[in-house]
């Protein structure tokens, strides 16, 4: 493992965990006990690595080859400016973490940073952390941050190695005020609850939050929301832009990561749980895929880059044209509400009689009628797409 910075960054990061790790659930989230990451049938620091990461040629010297590399687009840019990554001396309202994602990996930013951060998922290890530095002979290297796992595993992330989007209140230099007031968010969150520390653009969507502001006194936290912004479609003013790839923070790109992380850690924990040799409960997991509880949208939200459009198109697509990537964002965030991970090397990568018993369950959900929040046509679409789209589903899902 290599050391992480010089004394003040290792003093910073120590500083960092005493005040993001003490975190909160909100919604609809339980907490779920820690697995062991190095049972003999996990070994998640010595097993085979099967990642995005693992499987390149060589490490690539710049963010833009980087990205291109991955398949990552930058209208997936969002900004966090809240001190909470192992480079939190870096950042600032002034100088924002900017986060790049896709299905199978995440990319993290800091501006005047020597190391870029590189979170890749494993099918069957879940979230791999990565540094990417170049060395004084100009050479690119990845290394794995061990350390990453002192926040990236506990009540955050069901107990395994897993990602969150955390929502603080951050004071005027991005360090967050109080450990009770740090949470992680989801699609099940309150929007009043959400993105503490992140600046955040939209063209629609008037639901306070907590974006795009700091909240000055440290004894009166609840004034961050009734002093944030809203329908920011820029952030001008808020910093200097330049050597960024994007100039904004896309709202519907930071909704489809919160809902991406807490699916990984749901499908993580239940691959860890089985290879384990156990019987993982599933329910919480089929909930989750499902979007009940989802918080609903007061009234329509509408972004501001090119993600809206972009993220759909990356199918798969059935006869009549529908995707479970499709937006509503009208009253909730997908058309058709089972999570896109169906898809990911995740979820075909769980033990077979763990994949056999969630695609049982949907099936009865689908047909029957649990779950109220889901209409009949809802039912109807989610088993036509899987139906068209989803290689090797079961034969009695035809």
């Amino acid at each position: 493992m290599r050391p992480i910075g010089n004394i003040r960054t290792r003093i910073a990061w120590i500083v960092f965990i005493s005040l993001i790790c003490a975190i909160r659930l909100t919604g609809g989230q339980d907490y779920k006990a820690n697995l062991p990451f190095d049972h003999p049938a996990i070994q998640y620091f010595k097993a085979p690595l099967h990642d995005p990461v693992s499987k390149m040629a060589a490490a690539p010297s710049t963010l833009e080859a980087l990205l291109k590399e991955l398949g990552l687009n930058t209208d997936s840019q969002m900004l966090v400016f809240s001190k909470t990554s192992f480079q939190s001396p870096r950042i600032s309202p002034d100088n924002p973490r900017a986060i790049y994602f896709n299905d199978n990996v995440a990319v993290g930013f800091v501006r005047g940073s020597s190391a870029i951060e590189v979170t890749a998922l494993d099918p069957a290890l879940g979230p791999i952390f990565y540094e990417l530095t170049v060395d004084q002979s100009g050479q690119p290297r990845f290394d794995r941050n061990e350390a990453c796992l002192k926040c990236h595993q506990g009540p955050n992330t069901s107990g395994v190695a897993g990602i969150y989007i955390g929502s603080v209140i951050p004071g005027p230099s991005g360090v967050p005020l109080r450990d009770e007031s740090a949470i992680i968010t989801d699609h099940r969150s309150d929007f009043k609850d959400r993105w503490g520390g992140w600046y955040v653009n939209a063209r629609r969507g008037e639901q306070p939050d907590r974006a795009n502001a700091v909240a000055s006194n440290p004894s009166e936290p609840d004034t961050l929301v009734r002093e944030s912004q809203q329908n920011l479609v820029n952030l001008m003013g808020k910093f200097n832009p330049s050597g960024y790839l994007s100039q904004v923070s896309d709202i519907v790109a930071l909704m489809t990561f919160e809902h991406q992380t807490q699916m990984v850690n749901y499908l993580t924990r239940a691959g860890w749980i089985s290879r384990m040799g156990q019987d993982p409960e599933i329910e919480d997991l089929i909930a989750y895929m499902l979007f009940a509880k989802e918080a609903p949208l007061k009234e329509p939200v509408e972004g501001v880059s090119t993600f809206t459009k972009t993220f759909p198109q990356r199918g798969p697509r059935d006869r009549k044209g529908r995707s479970l990537r499709d937006f509503d964002l009208e009253k909730r965030m997908f058309k058709y509400p089972l999570s896109y991970m169906v898809y990911s090397a995740s979820f075909d990568a769980l033990p077979e009689a763990v994949r056999e018993r969630i695609y049982r369950r949907l099936y009865e959900i689908l047909k029957g009628a649990d779950y109220p929040h889901l209409s009949s046509a809802d039912r109807r679409s989610i088993v036509e797409i899987l139906r068209e789209t989803k290689p090797n589903l079961p034969s009695y899902w035809q």
